[in-house]
Protein backbone atom coordinates (compact mmCIF):
# COMPACT_ATOMS: atom_id res chain seq x y z
CA UNK A 1 0.00 0.00 0.00
CA UNK A 2 1.16 3.53 -0.63
CA UNK A 3 0.91 5.99 2.32
CA UNK A 4 -1.66 8.67 2.01
CA UNK A 5 -0.17 10.84 4.55
CA UNK A 6 3.24 11.05 6.87
CA UNK A 7 3.18 13.45 10.16
CA UNK A 8 3.34 12.64 13.68
CA UNK A 9 1.00 11.89 16.43
CA UNK A 10 1.44 13.34 19.51
CA UNK A 11 0.44 13.83 23.19
CA UNK A 12 1.82 15.45 26.08
CA UNK A 13 5.80 15.76 25.35
CA UNK A 14 5.29 12.09 23.09
CA UNK A 15 5.71 12.57 19.40
CA UNK A 16 5.57 9.15 17.15
CA UNK A 17 6.32 9.76 13.62
CA UNK A 18 3.39 7.91 11.38
CA UNK A 19 2.17 7.20 8.08
CA UNK A 20 -1.77 7.08 7.34
CA UNK A 21 -2.95 4.53 5.06
CA UNK A 22 -6.63 4.02 3.81
CA UNK A 23 -8.07 0.98 5.58
CA UNK A 24 -11.42 0.77 3.61
CA UNK A 25 -11.64 0.52 -0.30
CA UNK A 26 -14.83 1.16 -2.54
CA UNK A 27 -16.25 -2.43 -3.96
CA UNK A 28 -19.23 -1.27 -5.24
CA UNK A 29 -20.10 -1.95 -9.44
CA UNK A 30 -19.95 1.56 -10.63
CA UNK A 31 -21.75 2.39 -13.99
CA UNK A 32 -21.37 4.97 -16.55
CA UNK A 33 -24.00 6.56 -18.56
CA UNK A 34 -24.58 5.40 -21.97
CA UNK A 35 -26.65 6.97 -25.13
CA UNK A 36 -29.42 4.45 -25.38
CA UNK A 37 -28.96 4.89 -29.62
CA UNK A 38 -25.20 4.42 -30.05
CA UNK A 39 -23.95 3.43 -26.56
CA UNK A 40 -21.58 5.95 -26.43
CA UNK A 41 -20.28 7.25 -23.38
CA UNK A 42 -22.17 10.80 -22.34
CA UNK A 43 -19.56 13.64 -21.15
CA UNK A 44 -20.51 16.28 -18.65
CA UNK A 45 -19.13 20.14 -18.80
CA UNK A 46 -18.51 22.82 -17.17
CA UNK A 47 -20.82 24.80 -18.51
CA UNK A 48 -21.60 28.85 -17.92
CA UNK A 49 -25.01 29.17 -19.20
CA UNK A 50 -24.69 32.99 -18.82
CA UNK A 51 -21.23 33.04 -21.00
CA UNK A 52 -22.90 30.13 -23.03
CA UNK A 53 -19.27 28.65 -23.41
CA UNK A 54 -17.34 26.38 -21.48
CA UNK A 55 -15.10 27.26 -18.67
CA UNK A 56 -11.88 25.82 -18.22
CA UNK A 57 -10.73 24.49 -14.32
CA UNK A 58 -8.15 27.30 -13.99
CA UNK A 59 -11.42 29.92 -14.65
CA UNK A 60 -13.25 28.50 -11.64
CA UNK A 61 -13.50 29.92 -8.11
CA UNK A 62 -15.17 28.81 -5.09
CA UNK A 63 -18.83 30.45 -4.07
CA UNK A 64 -20.62 29.74 -1.42
CA UNK A 65 -24.44 31.26 -1.70
CA UNK A 66 -25.45 33.17 1.30
CA UNK A 67 -28.75 33.99 -0.13
CA UNK A 68 -30.92 32.67 -3.65
CA UNK A 69 -28.40 33.84 -6.62
CA UNK A 70 -26.46 35.77 -4.37
CA UNK A 71 -22.43 34.49 -3.83
CA UNK A 72 -19.55 35.01 -1.93
CA UNK A 73 -16.21 34.52 -3.58
CA UNK A 74 -13.57 32.54 -1.40
CA UNK A 75 -10.23 32.60 -2.75
CA UNK A 76 -7.26 30.23 -1.71
CA UNK A 77 -6.04 33.26 0.30
CA UNK A 78 -8.97 33.29 2.58
CA UNK A 79 -8.77 29.33 3.23
CA UNK A 80 -4.94 30.16 4.14
CA UNK A 81 -5.83 32.57 6.54
CA UNK A 82 -8.26 30.12 8.46
CA UNK A 83 -7.23 28.50 11.91
CA UNK A 84 -6.69 24.68 11.16
CA UNK A 85 -5.21 22.11 13.37
CA UNK A 86 -1.51 21.60 12.97
CA UNK A 87 -0.12 20.26 9.59
CA UNK A 88 1.07 16.52 9.83
CA UNK A 89 0.25 16.54 13.55
CA UNK A 90 -2.23 14.21 15.10
CA UNK A 91 -2.52 15.91 17.84
CA UNK A 92 -4.48 13.54 21.01
CA UNK A 93 -6.98 16.37 22.83
CA UNK A 94 -8.21 13.64 25.43
CA UNK A 95 -8.59 9.82 26.26
CA UNK A 96 -11.78 8.75 26.43
CA UNK A 97 -14.10 5.66 26.33
CA UNK A 98 -14.75 3.87 22.80
CA UNK A 99 -18.44 2.99 24.16
CA UNK A 100 -18.92 6.31 25.02
CA UNK A 101 -18.85 7.47 21.36
CA UNK A 102 -21.83 6.70 19.16
CA UNK A 103 -21.42 4.97 15.63
CA UNK A 104 -22.75 8.00 14.04
CA UNK A 105 -19.82 9.82 14.71
CA UNK A 106 -17.46 7.76 12.64
CA UNK A 107 -16.54 8.92 8.91
CA UNK A 108 -13.51 6.81 7.37
CA UNK A 109 -10.72 4.80 8.96
CA UNK A 110 -7.02 4.75 8.35
CA UNK A 111 -4.10 2.65 9.35
CA UNK A 112 -1.02 4.01 11.08
CA UNK A 113 1.97 3.06 11.10
CA UNK A 114 5.07 4.03 12.45
CA UNK A 115 7.57 5.76 10.81
CA UNK A 116 11.33 6.17 11.23
CA UNK A 117 12.34 6.21 15.04
CA UNK A 118 8.63 5.30 15.94
CA UNK A 119 8.27 1.82 16.71
CA UNK A 120 9.20 2.22 20.48
CA UNK A 121 6.29 5.11 20.93
CA UNK A 122 4.08 3.35 19.27
CA UNK A 123 4.10 0.17 20.72
CA UNK A 124 4.04 2.18 24.15
CA UNK A 125 0.94 3.75 22.69
CA UNK A 126 -1.07 0.84 21.63
CA UNK A 127 -0.39 -1.08 25.02
CA UNK A 128 -1.52 2.07 27.08
CA UNK A 129 -5.11 2.03 24.97
CA UNK A 130 -5.15 -1.37 25.14
CA UNK A 131 -4.55 -1.39 29.42
CA UNK A 132 -6.77 1.10 29.58
CA UNK A 133 -9.73 0.67 27.70
CA UNK A 134 -9.67 4.15 26.11
CA UNK A 135 -9.10 5.89 22.73
CA UNK A 136 -7.36 8.77 22.03
CA UNK A 137 -9.75 12.29 20.92
CA UNK A 138 -7.83 14.11 18.42
CA UNK A 139 -8.03 17.03 16.05
CA UNK A 140 -5.87 16.23 12.49
CA UNK A 141 -5.33 18.43 9.78
CA UNK A 142 -6.70 16.20 6.17
CA UNK A 143 -7.20 17.11 2.88
CA UNK A 144 -6.91 20.80 3.88
CA UNK A 145 -9.41 21.49 6.69
CA UNK A 146 -9.73 20.50 10.20
CA UNK A 147 -10.90 17.14 11.30
CA UNK A 148 -12.00 15.39 14.82
CA UNK A 149 -10.70 11.87 14.74
CA UNK A 150 -10.05 9.26 17.02
CA UNK A 151 -6.55 6.80 17.64
CA UNK A 152 -7.76 3.20 18.61
CA UNK A 153 -6.35 -0.40 18.86
CA UNK A 154 -7.31 -2.27 15.72
CA UNK A 155 -7.21 -5.69 15.80
CA UNK A 156 -5.19 -6.14 18.90
CA UNK A 157 -1.50 -4.82 16.80
CA UNK A 158 -2.87 -2.10 14.81
CA UNK A 159 -3.10 1.42 15.51
CA UNK A 160 -6.23 3.04 13.28
CA UNK A 161 -7.51 7.03 13.07
CA UNK A 162 -11.12 7.34 12.41
CA UNK A 163 -12.10 10.63 11.29
CA UNK A 164 -15.04 12.18 12.94
CA UNK A 165 -17.94 14.28 12.41
CA UNK A 166 -18.27 17.54 15.04
CA UNK A 167 -21.51 17.57 16.98
CA UNK A 168 -23.47 20.60 14.90
CA UNK A 169 -23.35 18.08 12.15
CA UNK A 170 -25.29 15.33 13.52
CA UNK A 171 -29.21 15.91 12.98
CA UNK A 172 -31.57 16.33 15.64
CA UNK A 173 -34.28 13.16 15.74
CA UNK A 174 -36.38 15.27 17.90
CA UNK A 175 -39.24 15.88 15.22
CA UNK A 176 -39.40 11.73 14.88
CA UNK A 177 -42.48 9.89 15.42
CA UNK A 178 -40.89 7.59 18.06
CA UNK A 179 -43.41 5.21 19.95
CA UNK A 180 -42.61 5.24 24.02
CA UNK A 181 -41.67 2.36 25.98
CA UNK A 182 -45.10 0.75 25.74
CA UNK A 183 -47.90 -1.21 24.00
CA UNK A 184 -46.62 -4.56 24.06
CA UNK A 185 -47.02 -7.33 26.78
CA UNK A 186 -44.04 -8.93 28.93
CA UNK A 187 -44.56 -11.96 27.49
CA UNK A 188 -44.00 -10.76 24.44
CA UNK A 189 -40.76 -9.18 25.66
CA UNK A 190 -39.66 -12.29 27.05
CA UNK A 191 -40.31 -13.97 23.53
CA UNK A 192 -38.08 -11.23 21.74
CA UNK A 193 -35.19 -11.81 24.03
CA UNK A 194 -34.98 -15.10 23.70
CA UNK A 195 -35.46 -14.66 20.42
CA UNK A 196 -32.42 -12.64 20.38
CA UNK A 197 -30.33 -15.11 22.78
CA UNK A 198 -31.31 -18.07 20.17
CA UNK A 199 -29.51 -16.20 17.41
CA UNK A 200 -26.43 -13.91 19.27
CA UNK A 201 -23.22 -15.36 17.96
CA UNK A 202 -19.82 -14.15 17.45
CA UNK A 203 -19.18 -11.44 15.12
CA UNK A 204 -16.78 -13.03 11.91
CA UNK A 205 -16.87 -10.48 9.18
CA UNK A 206 -15.33 -13.12 6.60
CA UNK A 207 -19.20 -14.83 7.03
CA UNK A 208 -20.48 -11.41 5.47
CA UNK A 209 -20.73 -11.21 1.53
CA UNK A 210 -22.38 -8.68 -0.17
CA UNK A 211 -24.74 -11.02 -2.29
CA UNK A 212 -26.10 -8.12 -4.69
CA UNK A 213 -22.78 -7.39 -6.19
CA UNK A 214 -22.16 -10.77 -6.50
CA UNK A 215 -25.34 -11.44 -8.45
CA UNK A 216 -24.61 -7.99 -10.28
CA UNK A 217 -21.11 -9.08 -11.58
CA UNK A 218 -22.66 -12.81 -12.39
CA UNK A 219 -24.94 -10.90 -14.54
CA UNK A 220 -22.45 -8.84 -16.11
CA UNK A 221 -20.26 -12.32 -16.75
CA UNK A 222 -22.93 -13.91 -18.89
CA UNK A 223 -23.76 -10.89 -20.84
CA UNK A 224 -19.94 -11.01 -21.70
CA UNK A 225 -20.02 -14.39 -22.57
CA UNK A 226 -22.85 -13.86 -24.86
CA UNK A 227 -20.94 -11.34 -26.24
CA UNK A 228 -23.45 -8.61 -25.72
CA UNK A 229 -20.80 -6.20 -25.48
CA UNK A 230 -20.82 -2.92 -27.60
CA UNK A 231 -17.37 -1.53 -29.23
CA UNK A 232 -17.52 1.96 -29.45
CA UNK A 233 -14.60 4.44 -31.86
CA UNK A 234 -14.43 7.22 -29.84
CA UNK A 235 -15.73 10.45 -31.90
CA UNK A 236 -13.84 12.65 -33.84
CA UNK A 237 -13.35 16.32 -32.47
CA UNK A 238 -15.45 18.63 -34.37
CA UNK A 239 -16.24 21.82 -34.61
CA UNK A 240 -19.55 23.19 -33.10
CA UNK A 241 -21.25 24.08 -36.33
CA UNK A 242 -23.54 26.57 -35.05
CA UNK A 243 -21.23 28.45 -33.30
CA UNK A 244 -18.93 28.37 -36.08
CA UNK A 245 -21.34 29.74 -38.57
CA UNK A 246 -22.36 32.83 -36.05
CA UNK A 247 -18.55 33.61 -36.04
CA UNK A 248 -18.08 33.78 -39.94
CA UNK A 249 -21.49 35.80 -40.04
CA UNK A 250 -20.06 38.31 -37.30
CA UNK A 251 -16.66 38.33 -39.64
CA UNK A 252 -18.53 39.15 -42.57
CA UNK A 253 -20.49 41.85 -40.78
CA UNK A 254 -17.01 43.34 -39.43
CA UNK A 255 -15.86 43.02 -42.54
CA UNK A 256 -18.45 44.85 -44.38
CA UNK A 257 -18.71 47.67 -41.69
CA UNK A 258 -14.96 48.24 -42.23
CA UNK A 259 -15.20 48.60 -45.83
CA UNK A 260 -18.58 49.44 -46.91
CA UNK A 261 -20.58 46.66 -48.94
CA UNK A 262 -18.73 45.39 -52.19
CA UNK A 263 -21.02 44.48 -55.14
CA UNK A 264 -21.59 40.94 -55.40
CA UNK A 265 -21.14 39.89 -51.82
CA UNK A 266 -23.57 38.31 -50.60
CA UNK A 267 -25.19 39.58 -47.17
CA UNK A 268 -24.14 38.00 -43.48
CA UNK A 269 -27.47 36.30 -43.31
CA UNK A 270 -26.74 34.25 -46.46
CA UNK A 271 -30.02 36.36 -48.11
CA UNK A 272 -28.04 37.68 -51.19
CA UNK A 273 -28.05 40.75 -52.15
CA UNK A 274 -30.92 42.99 -52.18
CA UNK A 275 -31.79 45.04 -54.50
CA UNK A 276 -32.21 48.66 -54.88
CA UNK A 277 -34.78 50.91 -53.49
CA UNK A 278 -37.62 52.39 -56.13
CA UNK A 279 -36.92 55.68 -57.22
Amino acid sequence: MRSLWRGTISFGLVTIPVKLYAATEDRDVHFRLLHRECKTPIRYRRWCPRCEREVEAGDLVRGYEHEPDRFVVIEEEDLESLPVAAARTVEILDFVRLEDIDPIYFLRTYFVEPGDGGAKAYALLRRALQATGRIGLARVALRGRSSLAAVRVYRQDCLCLETMRFPDEIRSHAGLQIPADEGYRDQELEMARLLISTLSTEFVPERLRDEYREALLERIREKVAGDQVYRVEAPEPTARVADLMEALRQSVRLAEAARGPASGVPAADGAGPRPAPPH
